[in-house]
């Protein structure tokens, strides 16, 4: 099984974001050791639990510091930025580090409305030209611009030997289909949609433009090694989704947690459990779902254990 992580760089009370961002230095050098496939970094902006606003420059870092593993951005926000310096940035990396760049898209605001506006300003405008701005990036990576085009000149350099592989990012139809239209990779984010994920995939592979449509579904898990700990861990989890859900930023504890009663919300996709619990429900998943590959992503309260949790899945999975 394929198997990848996407790290939300989690900042935990009474750490630094310094200790959070060498924390996912840690965890990618951990998941290189053990085999993962890929190493993805989110973008988020001015929210409190979260440590990464930049993906491109903590890349440059994790890939200093691993050898092997795939790494990338989970996703860059497009409607925020133009195409030709996402191209030029991402070129810069691939020539870093040849063969191991992802660039993964997402349409998504990533914080606040205040952070929105001061990052782009015209936001809701320039996600209604998320097909156009793909469009653009994809042909200044592929070097694609019709000779009659004021851009068919005009390189995104440095041109690396091997280019970032594109990816988008998506939880709905749309995504699906803009993936499909133009030959990238599918990421499909399982763990925070409502839509039928059977009918995203097949729509995507259907209307793939090429022969090799890939899919990713990515998934959150929490393995621990006794069925009470990852309970516990679990209900932090449900604890923190309905905390944000009121529009509430404080981060609790795992003993606040504790005191606090919620029932996990019947939609949710959590994975929780020992380790067969959490590989039996994995292969159902991609029985299920049939994706080439599935990306894990561990929010939970504890360092310790989100390290714990992907070494025994990795062990489990990947290095049987």
């Amino acid at each position: 099984m394929k198997l990848s992580i996407l790290d939300q760089t989690p900042l935990y009370i009474g750490e630094t974001v310094a200790d959070a961002l060498q924390a996912s230095k840690e965890l990618a050098v951990l998941a290189d050791k053990l085999g993962y496939t890929r190493y993805w970094i989110t973008e988020h902006h001015d929210l409190k639990h979260v440590a990464c606003p930049a993906p491109e420059i903590l890349i440059s870092y994790l890939g200093a510091h691993t050898k092997r593993i795939r790494i990338g951005a989970g996703a860059i926000l497009l409607p925020h930025y133009k195409p030709y310096k996402v191209a030029e940035t991402f070129n810069t990396l691939a020539t870093l580090f040849p063969g191991r760049i992802d660039l993964g898209l997402g349409r998504a605001p990533g914080g606040s409305a205040e952070a929105t506006t001061a990052l782009s300003g015209r936001f809701l405008e320039e996600v209604r030209r998320m097909p156009e701005k793909v469009e653009e990036l994809l042909r200044f990576m592929r070097r694609s611009f019709p000779q009659n085009h004021m851009y068919h000149s005009l390189d995104a350099a440095p041109v690396p030997t091997l280019a970032p592989e594109p990816w988008l990012l998506g939880t709905g139809m749309k995504s699906a289909k803009l993936a499909a239209k133009n030959k990238m990779s599918y990421a499909f984010g399982y763990f925070m949609s409502d839509k039928d994920g059977n009918e995203l995939l097949d729509t995507y592979r259907s209307e793939f433009v090429g022969s090799n449509p890939y899919t990713l579904l990515a998934v959150s898990v929490i393995c621990s090694e006794t069925k009470e700990r990852a309970e516990e861990l679990a209900h932090w989890v449900h604890v923190l989704n309905d905390i944000q859900s009121k529009g509430e930023k404080k981060l609790p504890t795992l003993e606040e947690a504790k005191e606090i009663n919620v029932e996990p919300n019947p939609s949710s996709k959590l994975i929780a459990g020992t380790i067969d619990d959490v590989v039996q429900q994995l292969e159902e998943l991609k029985t299920n779902y049939q994706p080439d590959e599935l990306m894990i992503t561990t929010m939970i309260p504890s360092r310790r254990d989100r390290l714990s949790s992907f070494q025994l899945i990795g062990e489990a999975l990947i290095q049987q």
